[in-house]
């Protein structure tokens, strides 16, 4: 979430010069899913820079681990969170690989 003045990723205040309605759900959306909670602020950071490795996504992988790492996360924490979403993706993998060996 490379996030701008309004605290939100580029792409949702782009989207505010061609759709008003769009970029007031996408904005609702961020604001909602980030607001303190029951997660703390680096706990859902850290979330996020999983979900964006598990979906490919390589730019918000680089924006959100660094603002995991100005939320205050380590080195380790990041390291721990990237292995969970390889280990998430990898399973449909040895699932999947099991039709191998069936007749």
């Amino acid at each position: 979430m490379n996030k701008g003045k309004a605290g939100l990723p580029w792409f949702v205040e782009n989207m505010q010069l061609h759709d008003a309605e769009l970029y007031r759900l996408s904005a609702d959306s961020v604001h909602t899913a980030m607001a303190p909670g029951a997660l703390d602020a680096k706990t859902k950071i850290l979330i996020v820079l999983a979900l964006d490795a598990l979906k490919g996504a390589a730019q918000g992988v680089q924006v959100v681990a660094a603002q995991a790492r100005a939320a205050g996360a380590t080195e380790a924490e990041i390291k721990e969170t990237l292995r969970l979403a390889y280990y998430v993706s990898s399973m449909d993998v040895v699932k999947t690989a099991l039709k191998a060996f069936e007749e």
